[in-house]
């Protein structure tokens, strides 16, 4: 999917909220500035040197993006900041200090705010093959993080192994229950099974594997988050109940237009509406992110992932699925040994 960096917040904000892809970009670019409080930063007029416009320019996207800027480390200084930057300043004996001897505030920004800035000019050649210097970088740095993909970056998550253990006890559940109490062939089973997912992710299992260009041989749940994990378990062990009660009721199999009727009521109860939503939010904001796999009917779910979530999918606590199926093991082993 092409990211057009100047026009989606989304896509700037989930690079500059990724500290790893932050890292290889500042060593890639090289980009000096002033030394201040433990980190580089540069002012307007260098800014307007390097991206080759004029000041007024970058007055102008600071006026227009003000707010996203500031949030990402553009700041202005007065006073006692305002002068230790000065000394910084003084000591390089660069070009900028004439300019700031007698300014009162001055803006900074630091490495974050002006890769910011350089995702939103539209002005400037420079700003353009840094742009597509980033998006590169940004692939590559989560390809070598995942070992060379992402299709299963869900697994990493160190509740994926919980969540995807308990949603098999309990879809045996459910799917005993739709065989002893719903009067349907097999086909029933595929068909409850979309009636879940269009509940929770508004995608049948045709649609999602589309979106994530999975294969045949691959798993749909093999690649589903724990929280989505965790929801369909939920549903599936609440309607697997629904269902024997309504069959113990009536003393027989349950037709399919009654198991709709039923799935209806089951799927509006009011408990399930926060549920779905954080569902929807994690599942669209991360495919995006990390799978480049745009959910397009939660399209208005998708939000800027936080720095956590890349701590949680490519950070060290993040490990490949066989380790934590090797690890699994050992558990269960000290547990029988303990019988």
């Amino acid at each position: 999917m092409g990211k057009d960096l100047t026009s989606s917040l989304i896509h700037r904000q989930n690079i500059l909220n990724n500290p790893y892809a932050l890292h290889e970009i500042e060593k890639a670019s090289r980009i000096t500035g002033i030394p201040f409080e433990g980190k580089n930063v540069v002012i307007k007029e260098q800014i307007a040197t390097f991206f080759e416009v004029t000041s007024r320019t970058v007055d102008n996207y600071i006026e227009k993006f003000g707010a996203e800027l500031r949030s990402n480390g553009y700041e202005v200084l007065r006073g006692k900041r305002l002068k230790s930057l000065k000394l910084a300043i003084s000591d390089l004996g660069g070009n900028e200090t004439d300019f700031i001897t007698k300014t009162t505030v001055l803006g900074i920004f630091d490495f974050r705010a002006f890769l910011n800035l350089a995702m939103l000019m539209t002005e400037s050649e420079r700003a353009r093959l840094l742009r597509q210097t980033i998006l590169d970088i940004v692939i590559d740095t989560i390809n070598q993080r995942t070992g060379g993909g992402t299709k299963y970056i869900n697994q990493r998550d160190e509740d994926f192994i919980s969540s995807w253990f308990e949603e098999d006890n309990y879809r045996k559940q459910f799917t005993d229950a739709l065989r002893d109490c719903l009067d349907m062939g097999n086909f029933k089973y595929p068909l409850y099974t979309d009636k879940i997912y269009e509940s929770i992710f508004r995608e049948n299992a045709r649609e999602y594997r589309k979106v994530l260009r999975l294969q045949e041989k691959d798993k749909v749940r093999d690649t589903l988050y724990s929280e989505v994990l965790n929801l369909i378990a939920s549903y599936e062990c609440g309607f697997a109940d629904i269902l024997r009660n309504a069959y113990a009721r009536k003393q027989r199999k349950l037709n399919i237009w009654e198991v709709d009727e039923l799935f209806s009521l089951f799927e509006k109860e009011a408990h399930w509406k926060p549920l779905i939503e954080k569902a929807r939010n994690k599942m669209a904001s991360r495919d995006l992110a990390f799978r480049d796999a745009l959910h397009k009917k939660l399209s208005e779910y998708v939000i800027p992932l936080e720095r956590d979530e890349f701590e949680r999918f490519l950070g060290e606590k993040s490990k490949e699925l066989l380790e934590r199926l090797e690890e699994a093991k050992d558990v269960m082993k000290r547990l029988k040994e303990c019988d």
